[in-house]
């Protein structure tokens, strides 16, 4: 940025949360200079959590779920616009409608988006869905109040275990397939997903593990079955598709940025790195986009899809947008999300799936309260809460110091057994992927060359 880095021009490419919280803290460091945020959804940066919890209820409206404004960002604001390429050497951003916008300083907060049916065709079918934004939730909401014979959720992870708990507690019959053996088996490992599968079969979910949904079969036009790997069929005329999301970085495939489909890959201070590893000095990146490394966890890239983890790493990207290199700070808060369903509140810290092993440390299984515990290699990386939060800043210590696993037994709840068991995730010391592959998400042999703009 040239003269004083409290002037210049600074561009948000992606006007949600962390966009606006970069925004906010932008303004709050003293940056005085031209402020533009560039997003494609039309309407003004909102709470995206309700969307899955509150709105399906009908305890909250989706128009209503506006984020609070900590502050005044006196912003240029380009929303309905999408981001279509970058010239990091021009230092320009294309939109859609071919109007280039000049920058000193970007950041890329683009975010995911739901990861669609994969046959066009089915996902057509009127009574198909997913879920992601707040237009989504509201034709959803809608459907739901249409009290539906069946809803199939296609996906057991947080978003799709919500959304079956939503259903549930509205009294809708409800089937949930899902490939992996158990629910919330990818966030949370196999060790927890017993728990969470009982859980589900407890609140009357027809629970179907281990299998997929092959097709979606309509009738005029209107979604009426779904057939299963296993050779059953469910009628059901709502589906929701929960199969996890896709990190926006189309926008970026010729800016020659570690951009790919694992998302934007940064240095602990939010730095883009290059295709070729190099960082840069003028492009920043923040929230479930970005990939950093992480101290905690052996400096493993790591994607988030957390709410704390985009507030946090907007306001250290742009911390780091407008201070020199001395004074600039890195992103090491240790990652947290928490999420509600079937009458649980589920808190977690570290990165369950980080580890080999868990111990219930406090409470009860069978109770539904306790805490668990996870370790990797001999030391706490992880602990999840279930209806007893209170304890997790605790733990928290505990990861950020490397203690020890499993963990002194605490002098509250202890539980009848302490004897920890493989925590049944993929084992995080085995790399499938090379150094290229990590960095950018692509295999080498894509050449490796910045395309530059003219004019």
């Amino acid at each position: 940025m040239s003269g004083d880095l409290k002037n210049g021009h600074i561009v948000i490419v992606g006007a949600s949360l962390a966009g606006l919280r970069a925004a906010e803290a932008l303004r709050e460091e003293g940056f005085a200079g031209e402020l533009t945020m560039v997003g494609e959804e039309r309407q003004l940066p909102y709470d995206r959590p309700p969307l899955s919890k509150q709105v399906l209820l009908g305890r909250v409206h989706a128009e209503d779920t506006g984020l609070p404004r900590r502050r005044e960002v006196n912003a240029t604001w380009k929303l309905g616009m999408r981001a279509t390429g970058l010239d990091p050497i021009g230092k320009r951003v294309l939109l859609a409608g071919g109007e280039q916008l000049p920058f000193d300083r970007l950041l890329i907060a683009t975010g995911t988006r739901a990861r669609p049916w994969p046959n066009a065709e089915e996902a057509a079918l009127d009574g198909v869905f997913t879920l992601r934004t707040s237009e989504d939730a509201a034709r959803l909401a809608e459907r739901l109040d249409a009290g539906p014979r069946r809803v199939l959720v296609i996906g057991a992870g947080f978003t799709g275990s919500e959304i079956a708990s939503a259903c549930r507690e509205r009294g809708l019959e409800v089937t949930v397939a899902e490939r992996g053996p158990a629910p919330l088996v990818g966030a949370l490992g196999g060790a927890f997903g017993v728990l969470a599968a009982k859980l589900q079969l407890a609140h009357g979910v027809d629970l179907r593990c281990g299998v997929t949904v092959t097709a979606l079969n309509g009738r005029d036009g209107r979604l009426t079955s779904a057939e299963l790997s296993d050779g059953t069929r469910i009628e059901a005329d709502i589906a929701v598709v929960a199969l996890g999301a896709i990190r926006n970085t189309e926008w970026l495939a010729e800016s020659g940025l570690a951009a790919g489909p694992r998302g934007v890959a940064c240095d602990a201070g939010c730095r883009a790195f290059n295709m070729y590893g190099i960082v840069t000095d003028d492009v920043f990146v923040a929230g479930d986009v970005a990939r950093f490394p992480h101290p905690l966890f052996e400096y493993q890239f790591l994607s988030l899809e957390h709410w704390g983890n985009a507030v946090t790493q907007a306001e250290v990207a742009a911390h780091n947008m407008i201070n020199p290199g001395p004074l600039r700070r890195p992103h090491l808060t240790v990652p947290a999300f928490w999420s509600s369903q079937f009458g649980l509140n589920i808190k977690s810290v570290g990165v369950p799936t980080f580890s080999d092993q868990i111990v219930i440390a406090q409470g009860s299984l069978e109770k539904r309260r306790f805490v668990a515990a996870y370790g990797y290699r001999g030391r706490v990386t992880a602990a999840v809460s279930v209806n007893h939060a209170k304890w997790l800043e605790h733990y928290e210590r505990l990861i950020e110091t490397a203690a020890p696993f499993p963990p002194e037994q605490a002098t509250v709840d202890r539980p009848a057994s302490r004897t920890p068991v493989p925590s049944d995730v993929p084992d995080p010391k085995v790399l499938s992927h090379g150094p290229t592959v990590a960095l950018t998400g692509h295999l080498p042999d894509r050449r490796l060359t910045l395309r530059h703009w003219g004019g």
